[in-house]
């Protein structure tokens, strides 16, 4: 039975250039002598570290253990000895630094002995399945490193009716998820099982573009080779066929509305690279320590690397060669979502799928305004595969009316830049947006800041306004026991005098009592 298709709105047919990266195989790179490993690789809280200055680690062994229910523990990428434990640049549009722990190889990439594999899944329960993905430090490999565990939890109430890989891989030059499906479709296959168990999944489908060819039919083999009953389905290429809703809609023709997660309506996306990651974690008991990227663009050995977390962006691409004098920048990511990175001393990490070396024959400037105002053409809002109005935010952000940006579903943009590439203005809107986000987040951090500040104030004057209350009731009461001694020493002084007078009263009668008697009349004597 063949599979009904259906239709996003929007999108833009792009150029692939894949070609020049996904005909030749997976390679190695060569383990450099210093791995920079950012505690944060996921989208979460940031890791904590467990191993301190001069501790010896072993490839595989954990490093920082998950801060939080989000959050994605961090593994040693090769043998050797924690140098150093401080603040780092990380791949990030803003050029931030973050703490990360820098090993010094020793050179053996000895393995720990705490991998544990699993046998058959089957055997247990899905929420083991999902601890033992956790603690493997798993997380969404498709660019968004959202941690896989969660993704793979379900309520009771819920029932998952299918279960996407997603291999669509519709970003140009990027081709690694390819390489991956033509090379290891057994593993992505094993992994996919492990993962349906975990969901308890009706149905698994693999969505693949029809430019990928060979990796479809990969696929196809491995899972008639393995006896399971999985879904190959070549959907048409064109961008952003690759997001999650996109593609949902594609294979399902199911809607995710804004601020809605696909498990609510019974769906559930995995990446192609995740599912081999999790056959990894689970069936050989590796953690989550290396991936494989593309180097495209001006390069002389442009390709597919399996890499180990770590390497820096400077290293690698030493490795492959570049030419510098016609370098205009280097873009973490694909052209369409990526950023240029201001140094290339930053560490390449989980959510690291592709580095794009451009030059003007390659893929040429375009975030250079013209002359040109926007001539409200509309042909961003015919492209937006959400449905959005770029126009209009356009206006909003630029003039910094963020409320009225908001009004326009500013945060639905998932930034995939169509708008971008069909204005003939050459405006840059994605920037503009990712400004007005940026900026509204900012606002709401200062205004969270403002109250937390207002608060603390105002707890201190209710505090100092207490302590002045208790201080006075303090003396107040310090004051009245104070009178009330002196009563009672008022009273004993009254009780004393009028016993001294009672006393004096009594010895006076005494007294008068004797002359008396010695002047009675007939004492003749």
């Amino acid at each position: 039975m063949i599979r009904q298709l259906f239709r996003y709105k929007g999108g833009v047919k792009l150029s692939d250039h894949k070609q020049e990266s996904s005909s030749q195989p997976i390679q190695k790179v060569t383990l450099p002598k210093r791995l920079i490993l950012p505690l944060q690789q996921h989208i979460g809280a940031p890791a904590s570290a467990i191993v301190s200055v001069g501790e010896r680690v072993l490839k595989g062994q954990m490093i920082a253990k998950s801060d939080g229910h989000i959050s994605a523990p961090v593994h040693a990428s090769t043998s050797g000895r924690v140098v150093e434990i401080t603040d780092f640049a990380i791949p990030h549009p803003s050029g931030l630094k973050a703490p990360c722990i820098v090993i010094e190889s020793d050179g053996n990439d000895a393995w720990c002995d705490h991998r544990k594999p699993v046998d058959d899944c089957h055997h247990y329960t899905p929420e083991q399945i999902r601890e033992h993905i956790r603690h493997a430090g798993v997380v969404g490999l498709g660019g968004a490193g959202f941690p896989s565990f969660l993704k793979l939890t379900v309520g009771s109430e819920r029932v998952v009716e299918t279960l996407i890989l997603n291999g669509a891989e519709c970003e140009p030059f990027i081709s690694c998820d390819d390489r991956l499906m033509r090379e290891r479709a057994e593993e992505i296959i094993k992994g996919l099982m492990v993962m349906q168990h975990a969901l308890v999944a009706k149905a698994c489908v693999i969505g693949v573009e029809e430019n990928k060819p060979e990796a479809a039919a990969a696929l196809r083999s491995a899972i008639s080779a393995l006896a399971v009953e999985v879904e190959v389905v070549e959907v048409p290429t064109l961008y952003p066929t690759g997001g999650e809703k996109q593609l949902i809609k594609i294979l399902t023709n199911k809607e995710i509305p804004p601020k809605t997660l696909p498990i609510e309506k019974r769906v559930v996306v995995h990446n192609v690279g995740t599912a081999a990651a999790v056959y990894r974690a689970i069936c050989l008991g590796e953690p989550l320590i290396s991936r494989v990227i593309t180097i495209a663009g001006a390069v002389k050995k442009p390709g597919n690397y399996e890499i180990p977390f770590g390497i820096s962006a400077a290293q690698l691409l030493e490795q492959v060669g570049i030419e510098e004098e016609s370098v205009e920048r280097i873009i973490h990511g694909g052209p369409m979502m990526g950023f240029a990175l201001n140094t290339l001393d930053v560490p390449l990490i989980k959510t690291s799928n592709c580095l794009l070396v451009t030059d003007p024959n390659t893929v040429p400037l375009r975030n250079k305004q013209l002359a040109l105002a926007c001539i409200r053409c509309g042909s961003c809002a015919d492209v937006c595969p959400i449905n959005l109005l770029p126009q209009q935010l356009y206006w909003h952000s630029r003039a910094k009316d963020f409320d009225k940006a908001q009004d326009y579903n500013l945060f639905d943009c998932i930034e995939c830049g169509c708008c971008d590439y069909v204005c003939p203005s050459q405006i840059p809107l994605v920037q503009y947006f990712r400004f007005a986000k940026t900026s509204i987040w900012q606002a709401e951090q200062d205004k969270k800041q403002a109250e937390l500040a207002k608060e603390r104030h105002e707890f201190r004057q209710f505090r100092i306004e207490r302590e002045k209350a208790e201080k006075k009731a303090r003396h107040k009461a310090k004051a009245a026991k104070v009178a009330a001694k002196n009563v009672g020493a008022d009273d004993k002084k009254k009780a004393i005098e009028e016993a001294m007078a009672r006393v004096k009263a009594k010895k006076q009668q005494q007294e008068a009592n004797v002359s008396a008697s010695k002047t009675e009349p007939g004492d003749n004597t």
